[in-house]
């Protein structure tokens, strides 16, 4: 069976209408996934951008013994175990960190191309000035948004947008290799990540009017230094943003669909994890200010993706509700491979969940920063199950904590925020949410119901003991 796996990082699930929402335009994706399996419990397991592909990549729970850095030589990668079956594999992509700076995620497939431009990629010295969009206190990083608005300074068109490029380059692709015995094709996408620039059109249809200032890549922190409008205003470009992206993989649908994959491929849609737009008081997925990093919490927000495979043999919609990860989607694509890499891959195969309606023996799921460096950056671990969430914070914090530095968010090197180093807004405390009647997580009962609380973390005790954590590093988080 042939495979291909779309990933669209900074998506969150519930922008899209299937998954609920009412407001935002994403025809293609809403179809697709009528015809697709949906997930509806599924979550992030490392946290963020690189350390998710090595998820993926690798089959396994990463956050515990990696952190944002190249794809070691001892991992085994997906691409080379398909290789190995008989696959041809390709790569087409636009997030530029797992490709640039040597970061090698493209190891093992056949053929591979960068669409080069986003984010922190060294692409174009002209021109020399720029003008920001707005003031740039309001921005996460100044710098990587001029080097953002060069690298899109010969834009003509929508087609030009890095998404779309991308989903073409893809498209064409197909062309060309329809007919290969077997085929492996990872397509990934940066979009909706910020810096968010749609064409003005997908923008004003959410915000029609606005004349401030426009924050196209905001500080990540608190959300007070923007105001109302602002952070109306930033909703909106992501929302445009989403619906760039559906427009553009919508054409790649389209052209799978006109080659006929749809009666022997899988296809997988995806997304990394999401991002604060007002909720809990934040903007952005951590907190970054004089060059430091602190995690926050991830809430569904952050940790739960959308997540749709269709198999050319499912006639009809399914809605899975059981939990599943990222690990568990490279279990699958190697399952459909007919392959077997079981003594290295920590995920298990969905197609039992699909074709049995049965679930799982992990009914939960995990998200979590790296935690190599112990409680430096106060790395929370979020434990997800039927009726609740519980956020596990470090419980050693002392002087002697650990410091490191990462190159979380986006690649560029900060120190993350310990006791030592930096005032805490506040000591990290456990959490706990009752999901049926607190979807939005903003009632912590951790004190009223610590019995729950109990369980839920000698079960996440027990499931880092079985992938393995290294006990250093077990240790900052073994006491309730």
């Amino acid at each position: 069976m042939n495979i291909i796996l779309i990933i669209s990082d900074t998506f969150r699930w519930d922008y899209l209408g299937c998954y609920g929402n009412n407001w935002i335009s994403t025809p293609n994706l809403d179809r697709f996934a009528k015809r697709s399996v949906i997930f509806d419990k599924a979550y992030a397991a490392s946290f963020p951008t690189v350390p998710h592909r090595m998820d993926l990549v690798t089959g396994r729970f990463t956050f515990t013994y990696r952190q944002w850095e190249p794809l070691p030589k001892d991992e085994v990668a997906l691409a080379e175990i398909l290789g190995e079956n008989g696959y041809t594999t390709m790569l087409i992509a636009d997030t530029p960190h797992i490709l640039e700076d040597g970061y090698n995620f493209d190891r093992g497939f056949t053929g591979w191309e960068w669409v080069r431009g986003q984010e922190t990629d060294r692409y174009m010295t002209d021109p020399a000035e720029v003008k920001f969009p707005c003031s740039p206190h309001k921005l996460r990083n100044p710098d990587v948004v001029k080097r953002h608005l060069r690298n899109i300074s010969l834009r003509q068109g929508e087609a030009d947008c890095f998404v779309a490029q991308t989903m073409l380059k893809a498209a064409r692709w197909l062309e060309r290799n329809y007919r290969q015995e077997k085929f492996f094709l990872w397509v990934d996408t940066f979009d909706p990540h910020e810096p968010w620039d749609p064409p003005s059109w997908y923008v004003d249809r959410y915000d029609p009017g606005y004349k401030g200032e426009e924050v196209i890549y905001p500080l990540y922190g608190q959300s007070d230094y923007l105001t109302e409008k602002e952070l109306n205003h930033i909703k909106a470009l992501y929302a445009g943003e989403v619906s760039l992206v559906d427009r553009w993989v919508g054409v790649l649908l389209q052209k799978i669909e006109d080659l006929g994959l749809f009666e022997d491929t899988a296809i997988v849609f995806t997304s990394d994890h999401g991002f604060y737009l007002g909720e809990h008081d934040l903007v952005g997925k951590s907190i970054i200010s004089s060059g430091f990093l602190e995690y926050v919490p991830l809430y569904d927000e952050l940790a739960r993706i959308p997540l749709f495979i269709y198999l050319p043999d499912i006639k009809k919609p399914v809605r899975c509700p059981f939990f599943v990860q990222p690990p568990d989607i490279t279990a699958t694509i190697v399952h459909l491979a007919g392959a077997d890499h079981s003594s290295t891959i920590q995920g298990s195969s969905l197609l039992p969940l699909i074709h049995q309606k049965r679930p799982s023996s992990r009914n939960f799921a995990v998200s979590s920063p790296s935690l190599v460096h112990g409680a430096a950056g106060i790395p929370r671990i979020t434990f997800s199950e039927e009726k609740w969430t519980f956020i596990c914070a470090p419980s050693s914090l002392s002087n002697e904590e650990p410091d490191g530095e990462t190159k979380a968010v986006n690649g560029i090197s900060r120190r993350l925020a310990g006791v030592k180093l930096k005032k805490l807004r506040e000591k990290p405390k456990h959490e706990l949410y009752h999901s049926p009647s607190d979807s939005a997580q903003t009632n912590n009962l951790f004190t009223e119901h610590r019995q729950i609380a109990q369980r839920l973390y000698s079960r996440l005790m027990q499931f880092l003991k079985e992938i393995e954590m290294p006990q250093k590093l077990l240790k900052y988080w073994q006491n309730l």
